[in-house]
């Protein structure tokens, strides 16, 4: 069994499409896997880390706000084809799949010219341009929720697979996750996540918050800020001399790799709503306030919370609503309320689809 893996640029499409690779690993230990990804992407690190090989390809996404740039788009997106197909060609796979980002058009394209079996990955609810657009001629599109066949004229080849990461969750217990975490297991946990790349308006309100969070509150907090905002944060909080009052009760990071085990370890998380994260977050049942990001395409992150809301299994803040005082007033609600929170939880597990790896696996193999 030989499989080409596309898709990069954020976590969001990376984790799913090295998931898949762990699980195929898992089923198939003599399997060949090679990931195909975008220059200068997250990819560069991730993939090579996680023990798969890459390839990288000199393709940049669309902008629709800066059409100058379009000719110069297309033509990479040319050269990245031909590029692709090199490597398809040498590498002789018997599945391509694309999980989105920049890599994984020019890769299903080269792919569908050299008459390769194809999937498709889709992880939010409103499928991405170049998914709707190469769905028609790929073998099977693999969406994460029941929503999305709503948006693919073509229904024949569309599973509702879930999402591979959900498969690939570290199920530890709560305990045993803390203890890797180093944090304590008497306290309630609080887990705050933007995202791959942070999130300016959730850091904004929460150092808000976390300024004026005293010694005596009964809760301990992890705080992945993202990369780019890392030193920002800390200097700020430095200043106002939080950690020196919160002491080990305030964990900051910049990047947390393993985040099953940090998702773990949570009883309640202040998230975006990315798709993967979502899956994440079912996975495991984690109650979660999601704060959807309004500077996404066809504003998915929303449509994806409110699936989770609609069924009471998540709250939700619109980042127009988002201040510290409505983000301490849904903390502590929620802290406050075992009830609510085993309710969010029981809620959250049921959407969780743990066999999305092996639904897709089963194509894989066909």
């Amino acid at each position: 069994m030989r499989i080409i893996f596309s898709g990069g640029g954020t976590g969001g499409h990376i984790y799913p499409a090295l998931s898949m690779a762990r699980y195929v690993k898992k089923k198939v230990p003599q399997a060949a896997i090679l990931f195909i990804g975008a220059d200068g992407g997250m990819e560069e690190n991730i993939i090579p880390e996680a023990g798969f090989d890459l390839e990288t390809l000199a393709v940049k996404g669309f902008s629709r706000k800066k059409l100058i740039h379009a000719p110069a788009t297309i033509f990479r997106l040319g050269s990245s084809c031909a590029r692709a197909r090199r490597i398809i060609e040498k590498f002789k796979p018997d599945v391509v799949m694309g999980t989105g980002g920049y890599a994984s058009a020019p890769t299903l394209l080269a792919a569908l010219l050299g008459r390769k079996k194809t999937i498709i990955h889709e992880q939010n609810i409103i499928p991405g341009m170049t998914n709707r657009f190469l769905s028609p001629w790929v073998d099977k599109v693999c969406v994460s929720f029941d929503a999305s066949r709503d948006y693919y004229k073509n229904k024949s080849n569309v599973l509702v697979t879930g999402n591979p990461r959900s498969s690939d969750m570290n199920l530890l217990s709560k305990e045993s996750a803390r203890e890797s975490l180093r944090m304590d297991n008497k306290l309630p946990l609080l887990l705050v996540f933007g995202g791959s790349r942070g999130a300016a308006r959730i850091n904004q309100c929460m150092v808000d918050y976390l300024e004026k969070l005293t010694e005596k509150g009964k809760m301990q907090v992890l705080y992945i800020t993202g990369e780019i905002y890392y030193d920002e944060i800390t200097s700020r909080l430095e200043k106002k001399q939080v950690f020196d009052r919160l002491g080990d009760r305030l964990k900051v990071k910049a990047y947390q790799r393993e985040m099953p085990s940090a998702m773990a370890a949570a009883d309640l998380m202040i998230s975006r709503a990315g798709a993967t994260t979502l899956a994440e977050i079912t996975a495991l049942g984690v109650p979660s306030i999601l704060i959807p990001s309004p500077n996404v395409v066809n504003d998915h992150q929303r449509k994806n919370a409110l699936s989770l809301v609609r069924e009471e299994a998540a709250v939700m803040i619109e980042e127009d609503n988002l201040t510290a005082p409505a983000l301490k007033d849904k903390i502590e609600d929620l802290l406050g309320s075992p009830v609510k929170l085993k309710m969010l939880s029981k809620n959250s597990r049921k959407l969780g689809k743990p066999d999305a790896a092996e639904n897709i696996f089963k194509l894989i193999a066909l």
